[in-house]
């Protein structure tokens, strides 16, 4: 009888092999589609803009993407004859190109980006997305591709999405300590993770649940005086405190916590408000 092989250092699997941040990307996007969850686009960083054969995928499944790309990608324009770099179709642009708007809530205000949009390709399912920023005029790169047409806003929204996937990040590392291991095996390091995520994830559920019902419209932080909802990080504080021996009430912990988001609102008004006073907008 053959005797099963010895698991690698740190004990990875043998039978793993390696991959690449794309090639493990179409696999956890095929392994959620396979599984019902509905999505109708992705959206990432260079990493995996770059990469064809992602998008070739996405396109194969019928989901649109908003992939951000480096500013020396070809694109092909003139109905498809034209291959030329990113960067050149921009220094065509005229200025009725460009229009401002906003790629969602900050924790300071909307947060407006002057964006512009080209066809490429020969059919109208194809864009690169420009945005550049109003005081610095950096600019950054997207590859675009949609099953349907859309709107200018529509990729705008996808590609602003992405800010709240950085913040879900940094929300894992500091709040259930994503990154804090020290650990060398391979189970070892899956259980860790598993465990913030677990951490988060009812965090966030909690979150959600304790949270107002509010108006969409975007600029409604302008204009409201109740105190912000709960946060993940806020939940956690007072859980910690909850569970931890304490001469702080119940009641007394809940008073410093109303005060403390009533204040933190009053400072978000002020940061939109000036925001939205001080940015022109274009349509």
């Amino acid at each position: 009888m053959r005797r099963p092989r010895a698991p690698g250092p740190g004990g990875v699997p043998d039978e793993l092999e390696f991959a690449t941040k794309p090639r493990l990307a179409e696999r956890m996007i095929a392994a959620a589609l396979d599984a019902g969850v509905a999505a109708s686009w992705v959206t990432g960083d260079e990493a995996y803009g770059q990469d064809p054969h992602l998008r070739a995928g996405l396109e194969a499944r019928r989901i649109g993407y908003v992939l951000a790309v480096a500013c020396t990608t070809r694109v092909r324009i003139n109905h498809g004859r034209t291959p030329v770099p990113a960067q050149v179709v921009v220094d065509r642009l005229p200025a009725s190109a460009w229009h401002r708007q906003s790629a969602g809530a900050g924790a300071k205000g909307p947060r407006y980006y002057d964006w512009a949009w080209v066809y490429i390709g020969d059919d109208d399912h194809r864009h690169l997305l420009v945005r550049r920023n109003p005081s610095t005029h950096e600019l950054a790169f997207y590859l675009c591709w949609s099953p349907a047409p859309v709107a200018l806003s529509e990729l705008v929204r996808v590609a602003g999405v992405r800010w709240s996937i950085e913040e879900c990040f940094q929300a894992a590392k500091g709040q259930t300590g994503l990154d804090h291991y020290q650990v060398r095996q391979w189970n070892s390091w899956h259980r860790h993770i598993t465990l913030a995520m677990l951490a988060l994830a009812f965090l966030t559920v909690v979150a959600a649940s304790a949270a107002p019902d509010c108006p969409a419209e975007s600029n409604n932080h302008a204009r409201s005086g109740d105190p912000i909802a709960l946060t993940v990080p806020e939940i956690r504080h007072l859980l910690g405190t909850i569970f931890k021996p304490s001469t702080v009430s119940p009641a007394r912990l809940l008073h410093w916590s109303a005060w403390r988001r009533q204040h933190q609102a009053t400072a978000r008004r002020s940061h939109y408000r000036r925001r939205l006073a001080t940015t022109p907008f274009s349509t």
